[in-house]
């Protein structure tokens, strides 16, 4: 099968071909990770959700077996690299995102954030002693940023506080959804040294005295991505497991520029998922004697629904090659998930609605594409916050504050 063929093969809806810039073997691991997620999660995936449950061992068991992160044909002309291309990253999400948006998500926090905090803020030897089982899915990570009373303004809020005393720090405070947090190996943490007053970044691990984690409870949306509420109380972490290119708020960004983008990515598949799951209904579903499928305002619906699909593929490929170049900056993710985020929001409510009632079932997979749409939307920077980036450099004037 010719890389054209296998693209159209596995994204139908990617009418322009932009999966077919993938080569042979990026292809392959993605079709390989759709098959093992369709045997090790599928038969746990709606019973997980109904009971807010992470299949932990289910979803890091297909990543593993795929060799999402790590397998060779990814590496092709980048040997030595630490990441795959950027244009398998997109799909990688749209991969993941058009199965479930939660495992989406929770890779994104492990492989997206957590990841790219140690890449981005550790020595070589750090890089290699956390990446190495972050890559391999030995371990889990996570990305412990936000705070009860911080979110949008966390870069002149963050409260959470690291006094160094002698080769240890001693963090207090407390973090709020955290995704992962509860089954991490180990937390990425944000915290202000109260010295220097700039933020800094310490690896807390699992079990650590004086780290608790709860789980936050009766959520609508990604139920299956268990949100932390962190407290740290003298947690003691020693400076070897301080990330040491971290040392203020403006390196923090630099992991958002690239992560932002990956939740355009993960808006991009969750409204191919809600497209598909769609699709499939009303071309198998019968009303009035004929396919719902076949009645005019279905298939404006449809073909709405399929070109919004179209331009956040077509945002996320640009937005995959200015990554790839090692140009980026927040301007450009930011564009593309306010862009993607709202095309996302308007084609899962039309899946929903051409459903009928059945859009409101676990079944008919829409219902899951619909509610996690919502925390989508949200997080990795609100709709409002994404906006302003993007005005602040048509107006030249900063709305912040």
């Amino acid at each position: 099968m010719s890389v054209k063929e296998l693209a159209k093969e596995l994204y139908p809806e990617d009418l322009f071909g932009y999966a077919e810039k993938l080569t042979e073997g990026e292809l392959k691991v993605l079709k390989h990770l759709r098959q093992e997620m369709e045997t090790r999660i599928r038969p746990v995936l709606i019973d997980s959700y109904e009971k807010a449950l992470l299949p932990r061992e289910e979803i890091l068991g297909a990543f593993a077996a795929a060799k999402i992160m790590t397998h060779p044909d990814l590496f092709v002309g980048r040997e030595g690299s630490w990441k795959a291309g950027e244009l398998y990253n997109a799909f990688l999400y749209l991969e993941m995102a058009r199965f479930d948006p939660s495992v989406a998500t929770f890779y994104t926090v492990h492989g997206g954030l957590g990841y790219n905090t140690i890449l981005i803020g550790g020595s070589p030897e750090q890089i290699e002693r956390f990446g190495t089982p972050v890559r391999n899915f030995e371990a889990q990570t996570c990305f412990a940023l936000t705070e009860p009373d911080h979110g949008s303004d966390i870069a002149g809020g963050l409260a959470t506080t690291a006094e160094r005393k002698g080769d240890v720090w001693v963090l207090n405070g407390e973090k709020r959804w955290i995704g992962g947090a509860k089954t991490a190996d180990f937390i990425p943490v944000f915290a202000r040294d109260v010295e220097s007053k700039k933020i800094k970044c310490f690896m807390v691990k699992k079990g650590s005295p004086g780290l608790s984690v709860e789980n936050v409870e009766h959520k609508i949306a990604l139920r299956i991505v268990n949100n932390g509420h962190i407290t740290l109380k003298d947690v003691e972490v020693h400076e070897d497991d301080r990330l040491v290119n971290i040392n203020g708020y403006g390196d923090v960004a630099k992991i958002f520029v690239r992560t932002r983008a990956d939740v355009a990515y993960i808006a991009m598949g969750t409204a191919a998922g809600a497209f598909n799951a769609a699709l499939r209904l009303t071309t198998t579903r019968e009303q009035f004697g004929r396919k719902l499928g076949g009645f005019q305002l279905v298939q404006e619906k449809l073909a709405r629904m399929q070109a919004n699909v179209q331009a956040a593929i077509a945002y996320s490929a640009r937005i995959a090659e200015i990554q790839e170049s090692g140009t980026e900056e927040m301007l450009n993710s930011s564009l593309a998930k306010l862009h993607n985020s709202l095309r996302m929001r308007e084609t899962v409510a039309l899946a929903r609605e051409v459903c009928g009632g059945n859009g409101i079932t676990y079944e008919t997979e829409v219902a899951r594409f619909f509610t996690d749409a919502e925390a989508i939307y949200t997080y990795e920077g609100t709709h409002e916050i994404n906006a302003m980036i993007v005005a602040r450099e048509l107006t030249g004037i900063g709305a912040f504050i």
